[in-house]
């Protein structure tokens, strides 16, 4: 096939400059990226929602640490973006703390009901993991990950934390743009009047609310008073499991009180790489963050292309980078406790070495099988308190609406995480009963010197080489945190085929030589959600300055914490 017939041009623009030159310590573009990256001596918040980035700078204006503040963004994020995150869905996290120079890593997923087993679906004439319905729901960990990250983090009172996200759930709040185009989506809203409770909560006068529309869910505003008043206990053993256990033996579901309320979540050591002079962190599994890491290494192997991020060599690199890295963590990553996945292995230098020896620098590859290596949307925030302390948050109910089901009095969803595990026997990520599934969100940090930075892109599978990317635009071209967010990016959800869905940003050219490559080019409008939408802040512990980044591709913003009296 003739190569300019792979893809369908309808406008692109220069991609950003690979060169910069220092100014009073950042790099200056020329500004040919859109916004302008936030710098402050206060704490700065970075969320998806204007509303939880504001409320966020006003926890670290009366005090609050970045983990009160990040709490706080993250309750009112599960009102105004209910669709992508909430109490009824998991919670990872990194924490770095100014004082000691410490990262900690929090993993916050909860584990299927101890009845739910392949033989037990099989029963049911079920054959694949459901993507939807109770038999997807696995116990919700973000609230115990509040309460953990709380009691060692935070500074201000547990209740003070969630007074503007009752606020918003009571009273209502706008809806913007990139949430009414989630709400109006054909398969959410299909989704939506599946389930009797989410259609009474969600479509409300039996329609999806449009653009600057007031949504109210004072049920919600009831969950979280009562988390509120009476913390965790409330979610685990209170009156929301009373109503969670009611709601899934409503639909035939497995899950017990003594599971529910024995739920912890706990703290794990993250995992990193060095990557041209930085040390990049993730979270170990169940997540999939050491994907990140094994693709930057295999992007490690050969120089960036002196060309710039959006030439055809460089690009090139990068997706065949990210099809080596997705083949092995889909073989390999599962729950660290059933399985020891091979960590030390899949992220190290002289595995990538080999896995990189495959990328034919001229051509595509359509199946790429994993290594040897024994031997869906999400919520991203980024916090960056004034003492410095930085709190990389990620939290999801898997899908857009998660399974579907809202907890019956309480307008909240539950996520339908377990559809990440397998029912491939023999499968490291097989179903089991009171096993963690594969998971997708993975918040990230890295430092070099004096210059610590906490990052993440939201979106599934795409997560991991929207990490990679960010991280090499840093690295290899020298963008400043916003630059590096805007920049045009590449995702392609499996390891296989070779299409790959591209911004139309990036030059006709490139996208012309891959095609020429024998890449199926999919062209995506200027700035997709399908890309991620993602946050960063930075710390110059010399400077004692504070930046930070959000991503245009949502309603977010980064927002300092202003000076009160």
């Amino acid at each position: 096939m003739n190569a300019a017939l792979n893809w369908v041009i309808l406008s692109c623009c220069a991609g950003l400059a690979p060169l910069f030159a220092e100014n009073n310590g950042f790099p200056d573009f020329g500004r040919n990226y859109g916004r302008s990256m936030v710098i402050s001596q206060q704490g700065i918040a970075a969320t998806s929602h204007p509303l939880a980035s504001s409320d966020a700078a006003q926890i670290l204006a009366h005090g609050g640490s970045a983990a009160d503040a990040a709490i706080a963004a993250n309750a009112v994020l599960a009102v105004v973006e209910p669709m992508k995150n909430g109490l009824g869905g998991d919670l990872f996290m990194l924490y770095w703390d100014a004082a000691t120079g410490k990262l900690s890593g929090v993993n916050a997923s909860g584990a299927s009901p101890g009845a739910l087993t392949p033989q037990f679906l099989a029963d049911k004439g079920v054959k694949s993991m459901p993507q939807e319905g109770i038999h997807s729901v696995t116990i919700p960990g973000a609230v115990d990950g509040w309460a953990l990250v709380h009691a060692r983090f935070g500074r201000l009172p547990w209740p003070d934390l969630f007074a503007a996200a009752i606020r918003y759930a009571e009273q209502g709040f706008v809806v913007t743009e990139a949430i009414s185009e989630s709400w109006n989506e054909r398969e959410n809203l299909r989704k939506i009047r599946a389930y009797p409770e989410t259609a009474r909560v969600y479509l409300p006068g039996g329609r999806p609310l449009a653009q600057g529309e007031l949504f109210r869910n004072p049920d919600m505003g009831r969950a979280l008073r009562h988390i509120a008043t009476q913390g965790r206990q409330a979610m685990y053993e209170g009156p929301i499991a009373a109503a969670i256990l009611k709601t899934s033996q409503g639909f035939g579901g497995t899950l017990t009180a003594p599971e529910l309320s024995a739920f912890n979540s706990e703290w794990v050591d993250p995992v990193s790489i060095d990557y041209r002079g930085w040390k990049v962190y993730e979270l170990p599994p169940n997540s999939q963050g050491i994907a990140a890491l094994e693709m930057l290494n295999i992007m490690e192997v050969t120089p960036a292309a002196p060309q710039g991020p959006f030439s055809p060599a460089e690009m090139h690199k990068r997706i065949e980078a990210m099809k080596l890295s997705y083949s092995d963590i889909r073989r390999y990553n599962a729950d660290p406790r059933t399985y020891a996945a091979p960590v030390s292995r899949l992220i190290s230098k002289e595995y990538a070495r080999q896995r990189a020896a495959l990328i034919d620098p001229q051509r595509a590859k359509k199946d790429v099988p994993p290594g040897q290596a024994i031997g869906s949307d999400t919520t991203y925030l980024a916090i960056v308190d004034r003492q410095g302390n930085i709190a990389s948050w990620i939290q999801s109910l898997y899908s857009e609406f998660g399974s579907g089901i809202t907890v019956e009095g309480m307008g909240f969803l539950l996520q339908n995480r377990g559809g990440g595990f397998t029912l491939e026997a023999g499968h490291p990520n097989v179903l089991a009963g009171g096993k963690r599934p594969f998971h997708t969100i993975i918040p990230a940090f890295m430092e070099r010197g004096d210059v610590h930075i906490g990052f993440g892109i939201m979106g599934g599978a795409n997560q991991p080489l929207a990490h990679a990317q960010f991280v090499s635009n840093l690295v290899d071209y020298g963008m400043n945190l916003q630059a590096a967010l805007e920049a045009p990016r590449f995702t392609k959800r499996n390891s296989e085929g070779i299409d790959v869905s591209i911004e139309k940003r990036v030059p006709a050219a490139t996208l012309d030589q891959l095609s020429a490559m024998g890449h199926e080019v999919l062209i995506r409008r200027e700035y997709t959600q399908e890309m991620g939408r993602g946050q960063a802040v930075l710390r110059n512990t010399a400077t004692g300055l504070n930046s930070a980044a959000s991503d245009p591709r949502a309603d977010g913003a980064a927002t300092p914490e202003p000076v009160v009296p």
